[in-house]
């Protein structure tokens, strides 16, 4: 009678067999689209915005500049270099360089330095003959003497003034360049060939180094945004393949692979930031476009696998004969695989 009530029992009982098909593994996340290379951009200087040289949605190339602080003092000082460096120049290289003054009186005291000299030898043969008197001979040797030192110090002279010169411009182009950074920190430029997706700021806003401007990234390539649990990301390696399902995409499903795992763990949620790229992204994305994802640990094809509605402390399942320990495998979020405990023929009762 005992067994009979049993048997009833365990046959209206949902049972079934265990079935072999393809199981897939993996690890779900959310997800989040941004523009490869985003970043936010901010002045190095505060001041008084004075004008937005782009809009929202504009590309832009790199260097190409974005927003103008006020800078009158910065641009004066610049104009300020640019005119010393303008004269520095010009009184090293002009038509009416100093150089080219000492550089006639140079050729004056060598013609007066031969013509000296001439005087000087020809009165010295005479006076070796003992022509002449010894007052013209004195005479003709201090000037010849003269001569060369003129002619000594002039050079002298030319090459200290060129060497001061030249110190000249080698300053003034130095000052103009500091003054052309300081001016030029005035003025945010792009760091990326790109696209501003936000401005935060107007014109007359008060801008300092510690609030961003404005926010750029690339205008074509995207990235895929994944928080992965940390019971999960020792699981997670790059190459492996992602499939993401976008709320804007309601009926498609997207392929990915991972790209990046950054190491640190966000202590608030206690997930890790992974990054992926689409295999072929869709025709339109934005950022902040939100979904979901499933990274694929592993595959396996025919695989013996049961629901995992069937199991009883999580390896246990109740056959004809009782409780069964089983091993698993792979498991997604509706089957386990079975590597050993049961075979294909045996009959497994689904749990009160």
């Amino acid at each position: 009678m005992m067994l009979f009530i049993f048997l009833s029992c365990s046959n209206a009982q949902e049972k079934i067999l265990p079935e072999e098909k393809s199981l897939t593994e993996s690890v779900y996340s959310s997800v989040t689209i941004q523009p490869d290379s985003l970043y936010q951009a901010y002045a190095i200087v505060s001041g008084l915005l004075d004008a937005n040289l782009v809009e929202e949605g504009d590309l832009v190339f790199k260097n190409d500049p974005l927003f103008q602080i006020i800078n009158s003092t910065p641009k004066l000082n610049t104009q300020n270099a640019k005119l010393a460096l303008d004269l520095a120049r010009e009184n090293y290289n002009g038509r009416a360089a100093i150089l080219s003054g000492i550089q006639d009186e140079i050729e004056a005291a060598k013609l007066k330095r031969v013509n000296d000299s001439v005087n000087y030898f020809r009165q010295k043969n005479l006076w070796n003959q003992n022509i002449g008197s010894k007052n013209q001979y004195d005479s003709k040797k201090l000037n010849y003497e003269l001569a060369s030192n003129q002619l000594r110090l002039l050079q002298s002279k030319y090459n200290r003034t060129k060497n001061e010169l030249q110190t000249a411009v080698n300053q003034a182009e130095n000052n103009y360049q500091t003054a052309s950074i300081a001016s030029k920190d005035f003025t945010v430029e792009s760091k990326i060939d790109g696209k501003i997706y936000a401005i935060y700021k107007e014109p007359g806003e008060i801008v300092t180094s510690m609030e961003p401007i404005a926010s750029i990234g690339s205008a074509k390539r995207f990235i895929i945004e994944l928080l992965v649990d940390e019971v999960d990301i020792v699981s997670i390696h790059k190459g492996q393949d992602v499939l993401i399902s976008l709320d804007a995409y309601n009926d498609n499903i997207f392929n990915g692979e991972i790209t990046k795992i950054y190491p640190k763990k966000d202590e608030r949620n206690q997930t890790f930031i992974v990054e992926a790229q689409f295999i072929e992204a869709p025709k339109v994305l934005y950022p902040g476009l939100s979904g979901e994802a499933n990274i694929i640990i592993e595959r396996k094809d025919k695989v013996l696998t049961i629901p995992k509605a069937y199991l009883i402390n999580n390896n246990k399942v109740k056959t004809e004969n009782g409780l069964v320990t089983i091993t698993i495998g792979l498991q997604n979020m509706e089957y386990v695989e079975v590597l050993s405990g049961l075979s294909k023929d045996t009959f497994i009762y689904k749990p009160d």
